[in-house]
């Protein structure tokens, strides 16, 4: 069985005679256990040149304790993500089956296609101490390690350290910070590594590729291209770190990719002169399949939810026949294949190649002497023009008459206020307050237009599910109701958008672009 826990830790280095303070007084703490001494086997994975631990992920096989079995730690916002599956060999450090084919897609994104194998061997001889508040219930763990590692592969090493590491199990960060004083006054030092694993190999871990163009961080003098592709960069990471939250269904994972991808394309779109070429282009279009594809599973969840809460809104007395059913069965088999497009798409070679052909464009930009020159001389005019083609799709707008070529119309200007967004936020490490308040006045416009797509896609929505119903013999009095709340909807975010678009076009938001 496959379970997830939000893992927050803190290891320290000490000496083989080191020992531990008492912890007893600490937040919340009432007692502190006995120490219990056990011995833990773990085998770690990993490609040839460590593409798993270089993104600060660990895949191992562990034997002994009460969690013995695969675990896969992913890093998370607060912590590591660890993802346990239990049982499998529990008795035997080395495993009778290769790595799990669920934890193995996981980290597609980082080994793509590149074989996962035994890089380590660490046995761990713990003491371990467990802290417990009044009503005995665990608010962390302590465990004070005596470390054997043996590296796999053409050459060995064999190495020895003690650590202690303060586990969170129930406690909230305060324990933790008061764990961290009374350790370091107790004469510990927070260790320099995050993972055994990265402690066990040491010098043999092969080195980092040269930091490429857009992996420093830019600043006021920086060139165009180090800005631009620093903004690429950052973004290529967090598609592959959310590959694994869409592949393990966690809130809105679908939602964060799709605008990850967005991100990207938009950047490569916003910046030709500094990111030219077929190679770019190729990007482009690889980025809208994948969108295109997220798009329709973050659709389906946005309708299911805005339907669903405008109903439970209504009057009971208004509810006429199996409305939510109805919801059910329309929406049920949609999102079903929405999620079976996403995840065929994420298991795809097509999908693999866009995140090689990422890398490789990072690794080597394209070069030309728009990249070259001071990004003072032409980030400014590349928003600018990224404003000025939401302005001319505003006005187009405007003169379109009152229907769906209006909301094809407005939906365009959505698109042209993300791209303007993107660009300047992409130019904040030169601008700073005035690129960020650009950005926020056009996020403004994006997210008002984005609501008014949702209302007008809710709107054809409401009225297909109403014929179904009718078609069926069901009253579709509600869905008539579901109807109109989309059309009063559109209407008042159609009002927003021109007020929105009023504050975001004056001068002193834009007087940075020249």
């Amino acid at each position: 069985m496959t379970t997830e826990l939000l893992e927050r830790e803190q290891k320290y280095e000490a000496a083989f005679n080191a020992t531990i303070p008492p912890l007893d007084d600490l937040p919340r703490v009432a007692t502190v256990s006995v120490p219990k001494v056990g011995t833990l086997t773990a085998q770690y994975y990993d490609t040839d040149d460590f593409r798993l631990l270089g993104a600060g992920i660990t895949l191992r096989h562990r034997a002994g304790g009460t969690d013995a079995g695969w675990h896969l730690k992913l890093p998370a916002a607060a912590g590591r993500r660890e993802i346990q599956r239990l049982g499998d060999s529990p008795g035997e450090p080395v495993p009778a089956e290769p790595v799990p084919g669920e934890l193995e897609r996981l980290v597609r994104a980082y080994t793509r296609g590149a074989a996962l194998r035994p890089v380590a061997r660490i046995e761990t001889r713990r003491r371990l101490t467990i802290l417990r508040d009044a009503s005995g219930k665990s608010l962390a763990e302590v465990a004070a390690d005596e470390v054997a590692a043996q590296t796999l592969g053409t050459t060995t090493t064999v190495s020895r350290w003690n650590e202690i590491e303060v586990e969170l199990t129930g406690g909230g960060p305060e324990l933790l910070r008061a764990a961290d004083k009374r350790l370091r006054h107790g004469g510990l030092r927070p260790a320099g590594y995050s993972a055994k694993l990265e402690r066990a190999l040491g010098d043999g871990l092969e080195r980092p590729r040269p930091r490429r163009p857009g992996r420093a961080s830019p600043g006021r003098n920086s060139s165009a291209g180090e800005v631009v592709l620093a903004y690429l960069d950052k973004y290529t990471a967090r598609l592959k770190s959310l590959d694994s939250a869409v592949r393990r269904d966690q809130p809105d994972a679908v939602h964060q990719m799709r605008v990850t991808t967005r991100r990207l394309r938009s950047t490569l779109q916003a910046f030709p002169d500094v990111l030219p070429g077929r190679g770019a282009a190729r990007l482009r279009a690889e980025l809208k399949w994948l969108g295109g594809v997220l798009g329709g599973a973050r659709d389906n969840e946005v309708l299911t939810e805005q339907l669903s809460t405008w109903l439970a809104s209504l009057p009971a007395e208004l509810v006429m026949g199996p409305a939510q059913a109805r919801l059910r069965v329309h929406f049920a088999p949609r999102e079903a294949q929405a999620r079976e497009a996403v995840l065929a798409a994420l298991d795809s070679e097509r999908y693999v190649a866009l995140l090689d052909e990422l890398e490789r464009f990072l690794d080597e930009p394209p070069r030309t002497g728009q990249a070259a020159q001071p990004a003072t001389d032409v980030l400014p005019a590349a928003v600018g023009r990224s404003f000025r083609r939401t302005r001319r799709r505003m006005r187009h707008a405007r003169r379109v008459p009152a229907g769906p070529a209006r909301d094809v119309a407005l939906h365009e200007v959505r698109k042209a206020a993300k791209r303007a967004r993107y660009a300047a936020e992409a130019a904040e490490p030169v601008y700073g307050k005035q690129a960020r308040r650009f950005a926020r006045r056009m996020k403004q416009v994006q997210s008002v237009l984005g609501d008014h797509q949702d209302a007008v896609t809710a709107r054809t929505a409401a009225r297909e599910i109403g014929v179904h119903a009718h078609m069926a013999g069901e009253n579709a009095f509600t869905f008539g109701l579901l109807l109109e709340r989309a059309n009063r909807d559109a209407a008042e975010y159609r009002h927003q958008a021109r007020k929105a678009w009023q504050r975001a076009a004056r001068r002193k938001y834009r007087a940075w672009l020249g």
